[in-house]
């Protein structure tokens, strides 16, 4: 095993740079965290300004896209929810929404997809890994994001068609506890995710623990991935300007072999040092380190082949592998040119669901630039919500998701067990027949209805 092997925490004396420097990192990020607490008489308020030091932080507290009276009525209200979940317990403004659901923040995942096919091309096991995890890194910058997607409602789907030969499809399978389920393919590979995010509320920042399970199978050697990501920081919620940070480890696993990633997310250090860099190797299957991998989850990716101490091969250098593609200047919600794919009709399928998320009148209304109206339609679907949950309860029905089905299995994670669900291939079957239809109704035309009962009277 490597010195300072990322399995152990980054502990151990050894002599190997690029685990020195990794480790050196780490350290730095974690000791120098700049924050104010008890600011301007907020009990309990912690203001962390990434780009300078304590000094500053009371300055930093004022910033941000919350007006003063809005900041502290925010604050009133919210406080009585540090330590505790709030992931669907809360109803929030629309000011700090993006005009995107968690379903289509799924499908993000799907921008570098092309990395997972070449993983199934490749015959290097250990590239193989290079280029998985790549593309389970890739999607962090989409993640930095610093605005909240909407919840789905219960029912509610996802779908893309067909993008680099990729097929998407997301449901919100559950309210309480909020969970979504998501299947992708093409002809490399097939991607099932089962996903029930856990947040901790701290005051002015909160934590987002991804409890979940994602597979990716690679189809021309049956491989198995399993992907273990690591939680996120929100920062400056209420006061100062709002930023995300990863710290921590990401492990993706070979379950067919036994080869294993560990890469390090740095956490954000004194000046902002540390932060975006990633560090880590590629493990064989007797845990020996095969091949450095280095970079910054906002930029790029690299590799280099390692010895068994994990130092840089002789007559190796390292190699891109995976590099940010241009995105929008200015753009509003920081949006990539693939976001705006994915909340655009151009890559929605023939016969469009009429529980897709493109459709949802609150969405829409903020992409447009109508927070009133927005704020009404969300108001007024999470009280649909709650009428059906009523009828349910009333009626002695429960709620059975159209294209994913519960299994008896669940799966421990690092933040508490999972209920797993799997694709049950019924999309498919209605996506065939829905192509073939002569029915061009224009998506745009479609009601949002992902409802249940669509008589509530009854």
């Amino acid at each position: 095993m490597a010195p300072n092997d990322p399995k152990n925490g980054g502990g151990g004396g050894g002599s190997g740079f690029f685990a020195s420097l990794a480790s050196s990192i780490s350290s730095l990020g974690s000791a120098m965290t700049k924050s104010v607490n008890g600011l301007v008489g907020y009990e309990g308020l912690e203001v962390i300004n990434p780009e300078g030091s304590t000094e500053d932080a009371a300055e930093e507290a004022n910033r941000g896209r919350w007006k003063q009276e809005d900041r502290d009525g925010y604050w009133k209200m919210m406080q009585k929810y540090i330590g505790s979940d709030v992931t669907s317990m809360v109803t929030l403004p629309v000011i700090i929404f993006e005009p995107m659901t968690m379903l289509q923040k799924m499908a993000e995942l799907m921008e570098y997809s092309h990395l997972l096919d070449m993983a199934d091309e490749t015959e290097d096991p250990y590239m193989r890994m290079v280029y998985a995890s790549s593309w389970a890194i890739s999607v962090y910058f989409a993640f930095q994001r610093t605005w909240k997607p909407f919840n789905p409602i219960l029912g509610e789907t996802y779908e893309m068609a067909n993008y680099n030969g990729v097929n998407f499809i997301s449901e919100q399978v559950s309210h309480h506890p909020p969970m979504s389920a998501g299947h992708a393919e093409n002809e490399h590979f097939t991607y099932d995710c089962t996903s029930k995010l856990k947040t901790k509320f701290l005051g002015n920042s909160i934590d987002v623990y991804p409890v979940g399970r994602t597979r990716v199978t690679l189809k021309r050697d049956g491989v198995v991935l399993d992907l273990v990501p690591p939680l996120t920081k929100v920062h400056n919620l209420i006061f100062g300007r709002t930023w995300v940070d990863s710290p921590g480890e990401m492990i993706m696993t070979n379950m067919t072999t036994g080869d294993k990633v560990v890469l390090y997310f740095q956490p954000c250090g004194w000046f902002g040092s540390g932060r975006y860099e990633v560090d880590g190797y590629v493990y064989n299957a007797n845990e020996e380190p095969k091949i450095l991998m280095t970079g910054k989850w906002n930029e790029s990716m690299s590799y280099q082949q390692c010895d068994g101490e994990g130092e840089p091969l002789p007559g190796t250098e390292l190699k891109e592998v995976w590099k940010l593609a241009d995105a929008p200047k200015d753009d509003k919600y920081q949006y990539t040119h693939f976001a705006h794919k994915i909340n655009s009709f151009d890559t929605a399928p023939k016969k469009l669901l009429p529980s897709d998320s493109r459709l949802r009148p609150d969405r829409y209304a903020l992409e447009m630039g109508d927070m009133s109206k927005s704020g009404n339609e969300k108001s007024s679907m999470e009280e649909r919500q709650r009428a059906e949950k009523r009828t349910r309860e009333e009626k002695g029905r429960s709620f059975t998701p159209k294209w994913f089905d519960i299994t008896e299995e669940v799966t421990p994670t690092p933040w508490g067990d999972l209920e797993v669900y799997q694709f049950n291939g019924k999309y498919l079957e209605h996506r065939e027949a829905a192509d073939k239809s002569e029915d061009n109704t224009d998506p745009k035309s479609i009601p949002f209805n992902p409802w249940q009962f669509q008589d509530m009277s009854t």
